[in-house]
């Protein structure tokens, strides 16, 4: 790669070599020095142009361009991006790239989930999920590689936290999903910013929609505690938001906790999505052990942070994610304690009940049926929605709970085979 630009290109100063990927904060290194522009907001596309070369109002213009392609067309080739004079796109390719995560396995479910395997720049691998309904499409995002929380019921959990995702990893996988989807608009761009009259006109908003579209709505459920990895969850959210880009409405967006307290009212103040917290159980005890958080930030503790979170109202609930566990979090004094628990915070809420998703080795099983319908039945005569979620792609190890990368899993026969052992020596 040449370090010197040789081409005349309009608005460049100097023939200045490419800032160098390893010496540029925010971007993670590549082996060919080239810098990815995706996870980068326009501000920073902007600040990259100039320090390659071009004056201030040529790179503002560039990245407004660049940007508009990036995240509201998807596209990955700057030979392809037609309002960009064609100098100038050489130059762009000689220092910059349009990244996505590398697919290390792509599975479909018998109901139509997807799942992927993705893997990292630097070989560590994390996974996604896709989930079609009738009304919506749901992608399930991860915000790790790993997990710190331990759950004890959450096959996830048990792996060993490797690193937190980047911007670019993250929202990396919205667009790998819509590349697999083919949801980016078609033909030419619908919003012209080819002029450098339209440097003044920095808050247009493209005219992209979900309406329509297969993925409709993201969860940030997959690997990983998202209030862990706040600042990069919340700078690739704000991408996905852009008006510009990917356009999708906060009321689409959810991220999910398991109560990390201290950063729950800047996730409303700052990122403004709505909230799913882990509850999974009504006493300290038995949400000590299923859920281990619960012993740094209680029950009271949380709650009192979900009535205090912004943004909450009866149009906006507060989602309650609950496991439904045999013998353990599933009895009528439950459910009954739940709903005491959600009145007395005076929460605007909806639970739902999950049924477990078994691995082996697990050291839970699923409630019955009877015994998931009994514990909606009251928490729904009580007045508060709970509805029971459908497990969707357990053939593919797809469903809440049980994501955990290829690298860190054991056979089926290996995992069986430790659990009666351990069976065994408990006698």
């Amino acid at each position: 790669m040449s370090d010197t630009n040789l081409m005349p290109i309009p608005g460049l100063i100097d023939p200045v070599p490419v800032p160098r990927a390893d010496v540029v904060a925010g971007v993670t290194p590549r082996e060919d020095g080239k810098i990815d522009l995706i996870g980068l907001p326009r501000k920073r596309i902007a600040e990259l142009f100039e320090a390659a070369g071009l004056d201030a109002r040529q790179a503002k213009l560039r990245a407004k361009q660049v940007f508009h392609w990036l995240y509201h067309r998807g596209v990955t080739d700057f030979a392809e991006m037609t309002d960009i004079a064609k100098a100038m796109r050489p130059w762009l390719s000689d220092r910059f790239v349009v990244g996505r995560p590398e697919i290390v396995e792509a599975q479909h479910s018998t109901d139509g989930t997807r799942k992927w395997l993705l893997r990292t720049p630097d070989a560590h691998d994390f996974e996604m999920v896709f989930i079609p309904d009738a009304d919506r499409g749901t992608l399930c995002v991860s915000s790790q590689v790993g997990c710190t929380l331990n759950c004890r019921f959450c096959h996830t959990g048990t792996m060993r936290l490797v690193r937190n995702l980047t911007v670019g990893e993250i929202v990396g996988q919205v667009m790998l999903a819509r590349d697999a989807l083919g949801e980016w608009p078609k033909g030419v761009a619908d919003t012209k910013i080819g002029t450098m009259a339209d440097l003044d006109d920095d808050e247009d908003e493209g005219s992209y929609t979900s309406d329509g579209r297969l993925l409709t709505n993201i969860v940030m459920m997959g690997m990983g505690e998202p209030l862990y990895n706040f600042d990069n969850v919340r700078d690739a959210l704000k991408l996905v938001m852009d008006g510009d880009g990917l356009a999708l409405s906060k009321r689409r967006i959810t991220l999910s906790t398991s109560g990390v307290v201290p950063k729950m009212a800047q996730c409303g103040e700052e990122i403004g999505v709505n909230l799913a917290v882990s509850l999974h159980a009504v006493t300290k005890d038995i949400r000590d052990e299923i859920v281990p958080i619960n012993r740094k930030y209680g029950i009271e503790e949380l709650l009192q942070a979900c009535a205090d979170y912004p943004g909450a109202s009866n149009a906006r609930r507060i989602t309650f994610e609950y496991v439904m566990l045999k013998d353990k979090n599933d009895s009528d004094d439950d459910a009954r304690e739940l709903v005491r628990l959600l009145k007395h915070y005076k929460l605007p809420a909806k639970v739902n009940l999950i049924p477990f998703n078994p691995w082996p080795g697990a050291p839970y099983e699923c409630s019955t049926p009877e015994r998931v319908r009994r514990f909606s039945d009251i928490v729904f005569e009580a007045g508060i929605s709970a509805p029971v979620r459908t497990p969707r792609g357990r053939d593919i190890d797809a469903a809440c709970g049980q994501l955990k990368t290829a690298a860190e899993k054991k056979s089926r026969a290996e995992l069986d085979r430790l659990y009666e052992e351990k069976q065994a020596a408990l006698g």
